[in-house]
């Protein structure tokens, strides 16, 4: 794809400019545990790497892994927004995860492999569909975690004291 390098930094810039609209109380809440999920979706990146499970064309930069991007921009802030919006609501999270899930197996891969992003090598949308489920269902267990260490229960920014799952 022809000025890649700036698609990357312009998914990146918008993502961050979302999140400015989220607050500090959001931010403090939420963070950490979209953090941990973004670590370990670095790591994955890492193994599929290894095993080749999927391939960036594109990169930043050569030393960088072309997922970057989409891990730092989509997928970190995504994460915040998603948790803001249906944390405790267990039904919610689930459904939004499965559609976004479905949208990135289904015209998102075919997308970017159009664009000479990227492809799906040695696994197939249905393996990948299973593999995003998996990670979104650790962030609401690491959320769930992280409140009952700060001692929070449900009490969230908008006031939902919904029971968790």
């Amino acid at each position: 794809m022809k000025n890649y390098r700036i698609f990357s930094i312009m998914i990146i810039i918008l993502s961050f400019f979302t999140a400015t609209t989220l607050g500090k109380k959001t931010l403090k809440r939420y963070l950490p545990a979209t953090l941990v999920m973004s670590l370990i979706v670095t790591l994955e990146s890492i193994i599929a790497k290894k095993r080749v499970w999927w391939w960036f064309y594109e990169k930043l930069h050569p030393k960088v892994q072309g997922e970057l991007p989409l891990i730092l921009g989509p997928f970190f802030i995504g994460s915040l927004i998603i948790l803001k919006a249906t944390y405790g609501k267990f039904l919610r999270y689930f459904l939004l995860n499965m559609v976004i899930h479905l949208l990135f197996v289904g015209p998102i891969i075919t997308l970017l492999k159009r664009f000479g992003i990227s492809s799906l090598v040695r696994i197939n949308r249905t393996q990948l569909f299973f593999l995003f489920f998996t990670k979104s269902m650790m962030m609401y267990i690491t959320q769930m975690v992280i409140d009952r260490i700060r001692g929070e229960g449900q009490s969230s920014d908008d006031g939902n004291n919904d029971a968790h799952i």
